[in-house]
């Protein structure tokens, strides 16, 4: 019996507005827009990612009140995700000219360096270069 290919291919996070996500995640984090296919009804299939291997973030709106209430909120103020890089020095420069805000300094941890940032609701993600 061969072993199981598995891997977190997608993390969904909800979102105000397909666009305005769209245009953040692009503009400001370099990521590039993978898929928007329109679903009907106003809804769509929206992917965005870094370049390489990895998960990729899939930008769900909010379709009602209840999930607009999560926006920007969805782990209770806890950072949600984690941006790895082979180049913290860099990235951190071209993120924080770009417009992206920082929580904190940079600091060096036992697995790496690593600062928290805010995408445009508020989730709380890691800039991370793991200790070699």
């Amino acid at each position: 019996m061969s072993a199981a290919v598995r891997r977190i291919a997608t993390v969904a996070v909800v979102v105000r507005d397909y666009d305005e996500a769209i245009a953040w995640y692009v503009e400001k984090l370099g990521f590039s827009l993978h898929q928007d296919i329109d679903l009907g009804d106003g809804k769509r299939w929206v992917v965005v990612g870094p370049g390489g291997e990895g998960a990729r973030v899939l930008l769900a709106q909010a379709k009602d009140e209840h999930e607009l209430s999560r926006v920007g909120d969805q782990t209770g103020g806890r950072v949600f995700l984690f941006l790895e890089t082979d180049d913290f020095d860099r990235d951190h420069q071209e993120m924080r000219e770009r417009g992206v805000t920082f929580r904190e300094e940079p600091r060096r941890e036992g697995y790496g360096t690593v600062a928290v940032f805010s995408d445009l609701y508020g989730n709380l993600w890691d800039l991370i270069e793991p200790k070699q």
